[in-house]
């Protein structure tokens, strides 16, 4: 069940809690980014399996980069991240081709739901 995941999150703190409650559960953390354009190149260059990532972020934020991905990539699958109170940047992440997304802060339980619905 190891799929390789990919987490996009400026906060460092984050993208510990996210990859702690992956790599306990079994999923591969097969790279991280802190902005958008990182997550661009980062995706380009490892081809995760899915991609978690949080939509405010400087030089680029996580609906640009999940439009550039989608781009380059239409069957790309991407979780996106946000804080409470953001419901238009959501719709517009989930029109724009994100799967699902999950609200800050992270629930495991949440977190481990989306990930079984979007890749099993």
């Amino acid at each position: 069940m190891a799929k390789n995941i990919l987490i996009v999150d400026d906060a460092a703190f984050m993208r510990m809690m996210i990859k702690d409650i992956l790599t306990k559960n079994g999923y591969n953390v097969a790279g991280e980014a802190e902005n958008g354009k990182q997550a661009v190149d980062k995706y380009n260059e490892i081809k995760p399996d899915l991609v978690l990532m949080d939509i405010t972020m400087p030089e680029m934020d996580g609906i640009q980069a999940l439009k550039a991905i989608k781009g380059a990539d239409p069957n790309a699958t991407i979780i996106m991240c946000s804080a409470m109170g953001q419901q238009a940047m959501v719709i517009e992440a989930i029109q724009s081709g994100a799967k699902d997304f999950i609200v800050k802060p992270f629930q495991a339980d949440r977190v481990l739901e989306a990930l079984k619905k979007v890749i099993g």
